[in-house]
Parts: C-alpha cells; structure tokens; sequence
C-alpha cells in the first residue's frame, strides 16, 4: 500500500521562536489517520525542530539543498548537512524554486542523485504554469519536467522518491483547481511512470497535492483513488489547520 503523507512546507516563515510556538502547537494537535506527517522550516531552524519534534512522529524535512558535497557555493547547503542535523528527506524542484532561482530539470537531476546517494528520500516537485493550463499543454509540461530530472535513475530509485504535482496555477492566483482536476493529472503521472518502469514501480508510489490544499477541501481532494497526500503550503502555518489536513484521511 502506497503511504499517505502530508507535508507542510513553512518556506521563508518563522524565526526562531516563532518556530518554537509552532512546534508547541503542532505537539498539542492529536492526529486520528495513519498519514506520514512532515514539516520543512526554514534551515537556520531545522536542528532545533528536529530536537524538538524528536519523538513526536512528526517528521523534519529540509526545503531544499545543493547537488555538490562541499565547496565554493556561497549560501548553499549540502546533503550531508542535513543529515548532520537529523533531516533524512529533502523538498527538491519546488515551482517557486524553478521561478526565483532559475532550477533547471538538468540541475534538478544533479540534486536528486546527490540526495539518493547520501540515502536520503526526495519530496520531487513539478507542475505548469496557467498558461499551460489554458493552452491545454499542462501534460506535456508535467511529463518533461517528470522525464528530464528523474528518468535516468532505476527503478529501483524510486523506493525512495515522493512526487509532489503542483499547478503553479493554482497557488495564489485566485485561480483553483478542482479535485476531479487533481485526480487526472495524478492519474496522467501514474500512467507516465508505469509506461517506463512498469505498474508495480508506478502503483508503490506516492503521488502528493500541492495545490492550495486546506481544512476545508482535503476531504475531498484525498479521497481521489491517485492522489496520496498533499504538500501543504500557508495552512501549514496554523497548526489545527494542518492536523485537520492531516486527520483528512
């Protein structure tokens, strides 16, 4: 059976104590269904969140991390780091990581086999713009974006890759997609997966919602027979409203 994870990514939000005030709630919050539960802080964050959720069954993951070892890459952090600090799961080609810094599907490709080989999983984000959407060119671009970056690694690999489809143009725009419209894409990945790797490879893995997902739709999005879960963004910030996300199942 595939696993069931919610994922909230905090982005550039919360200092240190705002981080610590969080996790306080989060540890409050009782969790009624068997999904994964994962929370990315921002990285000056993640050891003291990794301390602190120690026990909690709430996993810390990092946002993001360079494809090489060690070197001259100023700002950067690596997969040993993490590793370092607790974290064993990285969010990888996230959309406002393509946008704002430029992340190509090749360089992608580099960071997920730096993630692999430090035996670490990978949250793998991808998705279309709303001019793709409107062009109906949005499964092109979500099976490029899905080839160009994992289609050269193993079967194997993908033990240890959770997908995460995000509709760009879905998030903040005023624009929503609908769960029926979720379903297919996930469904479409599915199908993209099993047609190089086969149905066993596509039906063991999760397929997560990153598409403003929320207390008051998560019912309905994750009760698609593809859909696996949800990489939960703003709502991710209020810890009753990510649990009752989580507690959707």
């Amino acid at each position: 059976m595939r696993a069931q994870i919610v994922a909230g990514n905090w982005k550039m939000n919360n200092d240190l104590s705002e981080t610590e005030s969080l996790i306080t709630s989060l540890k409050a919050q009782t969790k009624t269904s068997n999904a994964e539960v994962m929370v990315a802080p921002t990285a000056t964050n993640l050891y003291q969140a990794y301390n602190s959720l120690k026990g909690s069954g709430v996993e810390v993951i990092a946002q993001n991390m360079h494809f090489a070892a060690n070197g001259a890459y100023t700002g950067e952090v690596s997969a040993s780091m993490l590793k370092s600090v607790g974290v064993q799961t990285v969010i990888l080609g996230h959309s406002e990581r393509r946008e704002y810094f430029n992340e190509t599907d090749e360089m992608l490709a580099k960071k997920v086999d730096a993630a692999l080989a430090n035996d670490m999983r990978v949250i793998f984000c991808f998705g279309e713009e709303l001019a793709d959407r409107k062009s109906g060119n949005q499964e092109n671009v979500v099976e490029s974006q899905i080839k160009n970056a994992l289609f050269h690694l193993e079967a194997d690999a993908f033990k240890s890759i959770v997908l995460a489809y995000e509709p760009v143009w879905a998030i903040g725009t005023g624009e929503t997609a609908s769960p029926e419209q979720a379903q297919d894409m996930h469904a479409f990945i599915r199908k993209t997966l099993a047609d190089k790797y086969g149905a066993d490879v596509a039906d063991s893995v999760s397929i997560l919602y990153g598409g403003s997902v929320k207390p008051n739709n998560a019912v309905e999005i994750f009760s698609k027979p593809d859909v696996d879960g949800g990489l939960i963004g703003g709502a991710s910030l209020n810890a009753e409203d990510f649990f009752a996300i989580v507690n959707a199942f």
